[in-house]
């Protein structure tokens, strides 16, 4: 019936606002704006009118959460960062019918899951930021998905992302695109050296590490890439705990997935954190969905290597 048209790992660094204000960091996020502008375009090209973002500044301590309401607008000041976001416009109509079957999908594949789409709840700017470059002409509906997860497990993510992929093809009438929007390694510059930072990752084994990964992504390690993904999301500092990564890989697949990645935009470094935009050909898959978790594992989540 419907169809997943496009998948990509992006970026939402709140760098990219200032980088259009005057001032000292005017410009110096172009090449990141210009990812998400031409994500945007092949959205278009490919006639998706549904764009879901798995977004890592949604914070949630139980089940999953979809945000669906009718239409979304307003001011986003960010909490966390209000020297780089503040007073920021935003406004995209929402898609309640998908948010909701969404939902009735992914409970029957045992991730507990709420739709919200009667609600005063605004997106997080790691869907407001993309949304502003990719769709400032309010061309799709967007719908939000909770994906900084604090007491998940990751394999319950990714059989979310299988979910998702299950709902739109199997009883969706329509053309979607999921994002993973969230870094790759995501620890901070210390208090004080943020300046110092501001376009250097923070270590270089995070550095190294996350360069390696996107050749992995690259070349289309996926079982190796699913193996490690539990430790990768500790050790790496990956952002919300790398959820969103988790359900976009389940989407295409998992480690079945036989997909390479497109760098869209090369892997930058923002305040310490390493981000990226790729896209992910969307392939052809087939398989039981992931199983669910078992006992805790001692990274506090399990992975799954196949579905």
């Amino acid at each position: 019936m419907g169809r997943l048209a496009l998948a990509a790992k992006i970026t939402h660094v709140p760098s990219m606002y200032l980088s259009e204000l005057d001032g000292p960091r005017k410009g110096t996020r172009q090449d990141a704006i210009d990812g998400h502008r031409e994500i945007g375009r092949r959205c278009r090209e490919l006639g998706v009118d549904t764009i879901v973002v798995f977004d890592t500044h949604w914070l949630v301590n139980a089940s999953y959460h979809i945000n669906c309401a009718e239409h979304f607008e307003g001011l986003y000041t960010s909490n966390e960062l209000p020297h780089f976001i503040s007073n920021m416009a935003f406004g995209f109509p929402g898609n309640r019918e998908l948010g909701k079957l969404l939902a009735k999908v992914c409970n029957e594949h045992g991730v507990e899951t709420l739709a919200h789409d009667s609600t005063t709840l605004d997106p997080e700017y790691g869907t407001l930021v993309p949304m502003r470059y990719m769709n400032a002409d309010r061309h799709f509906k967007v719908i939000s998905v909770s994906a900084l997860c604090m007491a998940h497990y990751l394999n319950d993510s990714a059989r979310l992302g299988w979910a998702v992929r299950r709902a739109i093809e199997d009883h969706y009438d329509g053309t979607v695109a999921v994002f993973a929007s969230g870094s790759l390694s995501h620890r901070f510059a210390q208090n004080g050296l943020a300046p110092e930072y501001a376009f250097r990752i923070w270590s270089p084994f995070l550095e190294t590490l996350d360069r390696e990964v996107v050749r992995m992504w690259q070349r289309g390690d996926w079982k190796d890439f699913c193996a490690m993904l539990p430790e990768y999301a500790a050790k790496g500092h990956g952002e919300g705990f790398m959820h969103d990564t988790a359900m976009l890989l389940g989407a295409l697949g998992w480690s079945d997935y036989d997909g390479r990645a497109e760098v869209v935009t090369p892997y930058f470094g923002a305040s310490g954190t390493g981000q990226i935009n790729a896209v992910f050909p969307v392939t052809p898959q087939a398989g039981e969905c992931i199983p669910q978790a078992q006992a805790s594992a001692a990274l506090g989540f399990q992975a799954v290597t196949r579905l």
